[in-house]
């Protein structure tokens, strides 16, 4: 028991341990050699899903890489991220596609036509070889009231250039998208200020 060890030994196990991890995770590290453009899930009912593809965003420019984002129902409301990454010109292409939440249009047709529209932006920006990383915000959203064709959306994002990293957003992602994906984070709600009465508040949500 650890409780029968002093300091010193307490110590020995711990580096002995370490050591004995370390052999191990090296070795599950030297067998990972394929190198790919990844297509990238951020779903669930918790919040960051966004937040956390601004991240990967941040993260690809301090390599001086070159990324693209598409927002597919959000409007053109003033957001903290978009105001730091609009300091990157050179380096961040954002269109803002969408028409604003469902609950707000209130227009399916219209959101149809916002979401088409997004779409075919962010065709082009995959076919665009200077971009790293492409961002489709709240694509899913659009995919989830059936504002485009899932077959083709897959399809397209299956055979995209084998450099590009895709990172789609939002709740409800579909199975096939899901089952294309390399990566799936599903993002967990276990506790919401705002069913407490807190609004939204800048910096945090916006």
């Amino acid at each position: 028991m650890s409780c029968d060890l002093n300091e010193d030994e307490i110590n020995l196990r711990h580096a002995e341990k370490m050591r004995n991890r370390k052999r191990v995770q090296d070795a599950e590290v030297a067998e990972k050699i394929i190198e790919k453009g990844l297509l990238i899930v951020n779903t669930g009912a918790g919040k960051g899903k966004s937040t956390a593809a601004f991240g990967q965003v941040l993260r690809m420019l301090g390599h001086g890489h070159r990324v693209g984002i598409v927002q597919f129902i959000k409007g053109a409301w003033h957001t903290g991220e978009k105001a730091a990454l609009d300091r990157f010109p050179d380096l961040v292409e954002w269109h803002t596609m969408g028409e604003g939440f469902t609950w707000e249009t209130q227009d399916r047709v219209r959101d149809m036509a916002a979401a088409a529209r997004a779409w075919d932006k962010a065709k082009a920006l995959m076919l665009t070889p200077e971009l790293k990383l492409i961002v489709l915000d709240e694509l899913n959203i659009a995919l989830r009231y059936d504002y485009l064709d899932l077959a083709e959306v897959v399809s397209v994002l299956r055979s995209r250039r084998n450099d590009l990293h895709v990172v789609v957003t939002g709740r409800n992602a579909k199975p096939e998208l899901i089952e294309a994906a390399d990566l799936v984070t599903e993002m967990k709600l276990v506790k919401h200020h705002f069913a407490a009465g807190v609004k939204t508040q800048q910096g945090i949500e916006f």
